[in-house]
């Protein structure tokens, strides 16, 4: 969420960057939270002068009362009509204020509505273009192969090793649910448990956070169109399950003021998300792929604005050491103007290659949301010289298996079957190198 005032001062900017992600609907909300910004300003100077002339219209009725007590008669006639006007005018001030109120707060309101949608100023690095088919490979990492055997589909594969059972999961909880069994399981707990100590060995604290979070933080974190679209709500509650937990690891900081000597907040953090994932899918993304399920290691991070894009370089390499200490291939895909969340400033996604699709897709999203989401959760920093400033937000998924053992499975196949286990995962396999199917 921008500032208004940075609204007011640069209107032409925040239009061309609305202009740049393609949301020309949103044109005019820049012309009317001016215009609201304006009547609401005229209504507290209205409403501030009407309170100061009640309290001089009752100030002066005391005296007023004291010399009526005192006065002849016929002199009582005319200081009462005086405490009556005064008191006339007070009654006609507070009318006028109740209105000015109801004024003010349905102005705030609309004005917060407004500025909730108008998107973030992004980065004038990032490429330019209306959606996903716009984002740009910048490098590739690791080799790339296509086998010469056929590979399954990933449910084929792990069924090999009774691994998933996607049948019993649809009678029990419906489609986008699924059992992970016995090798697959591991394999699954394996890469979570590694890349926990993976992020921890980078010097990120490790957290388990809440998996609900109250409505005020998920509108802190996200805009109210992925709100719609991924968010479950419990019913009768105000709580939310995470669709990441980056909601509630950024939540943490909510209404809080971190001295700057704490900065920056490095949090590495494991949860099951829950996505409504809504609309049809392609064949690509159905067994494990797209779900409402899942679990996830996160990364974040809370610092100074000024290292924010050096943070964001780390992040997204942290991912691609990642991925290639387990010998899978992926490219980093910067994403256009378009593509971006409206909260965020830049971000990419790490994919990681698919020897049967002959093709990559995503495994990670690395982002930097500036200071849009501290603006909405009221997180300050109190900087060295005593005053308050916003700090910067940015996250990155680590792993989030079972998306990711789509990747692990293709590329570590063998022409038998069998699937073997990089050197890094072994310990967390109880030293198992290579997975053989039952069937």
């Amino acid at each position: 969420m921008l500032d208004i005032k940075f609204v007011k001062e640069h209107p032409d900017l925040v239009r061309e960057n609305i202009k740049k992600k393609f949301q020309d609907a949103k044109l005019p909300l820049v012309d009317e939270v001016l215009e609201l910004d304006a009547k609401n300003r005229a209504a507290i100077t209205e409403a501030s002068e009407l309170r100061a002339s009640r309290n001089q219209l009752s100030k002066a009725n005391g005296p007023l009362f004291g010399q009526l007590k005192k006065a002849a008669e016929e002199e009582k006639a005319a200081i009462q009509a005086k405490i009556d006007a005064n008191m006339a005018a007070v009654k006609a001030n507070d009318q006028r204020l109740a209105q000015l109120e109801q004024l003010e707060d349905e102005c705030a309101a609309r004005i917060r509505s407004i500025m909730l949608s108008i998107p973030n100023i992004i980065d004038p690095s990032v490429p330019i273009g209306p959606d996903d088919s716009a984002n740009v490979e910048v490098q590739r990492f690791g080799e790339a192969l296509i086998p010469d055997f056929e590979i399954p589909y990933h449910t084929e594969i792990m069924e090999r090793f009774q691994g998933v059972d996607m049948d019993a999961a649809g009678r029990v909880s419906g489609n986008g649910f699924y059992y992970l069994m016995g090798d697959i399981a591991r394999l699954h707990s394996a890469v979570l448990a590694y890349a926990r100590d993976f992020m921890i060995q980078k010097g990120f604290v490790y957290c388990i956070p809440p998996f609900m979070i109250h409505g005020n933080v998920v509108e802190g974190v996200m805009s109210q169109t992925d709100m719609d679209s991924m968010m479950y709500k419990i019913e009768g509650e105000d709580l939310y399950l995470i669709g990441t937990s980056e909601h509630s690891m950024i939540g943490k900081f909510i209404d809080q003021i971190l001295p700057e000597n704490q900065l920056p907040q490095t949090l590495t953090s494991y949860a099951p998300c829950f996505r409504k994932e809504k609309g049809a899918h392609g064949i690509e993304e159905r067994g494990v792929y797209r779900i409402h399920q899942f679990e996830k290691q996160e990364m974040i991070v809370v610092c100074k604005p000024e290292d924010s894009m050096a943070w964001y370089e780390k992040m997204w390499q942290y991912s691609v050491e990642l991925f290639q200490s387990l010998e899978i291939p992926v490219r980093q895909l910067e994403c256009c103007s378009g593509d971006l969340a409206d909260l965020k400033v830049k971000s990419c996604d790490i994919e990681a290659w698919s020897p049967r699709q002959k093709k990559y897709f995503e495994v990670c999203s690395c982002s930097n949301l500036g200071d849009a989401q501290a603006r909405r959760l009221k997180i300050r920093v109190r900087g060295e010289d005593g005053k308050l400033y916003l700090p910067h937000t940015l996250n990155n998924t680590v792993v989030a298996p079972p998306r990711m053992l789509i990747a692990f499975l293709e590329n570590h196949l063998q022409p038998d079957g069998s699937v073997t286990i990089p050197a890094v995962l072994t310990p967390y396999m109880g030293g198992t190198t290579v997975l053989v199917p039952n069937k």
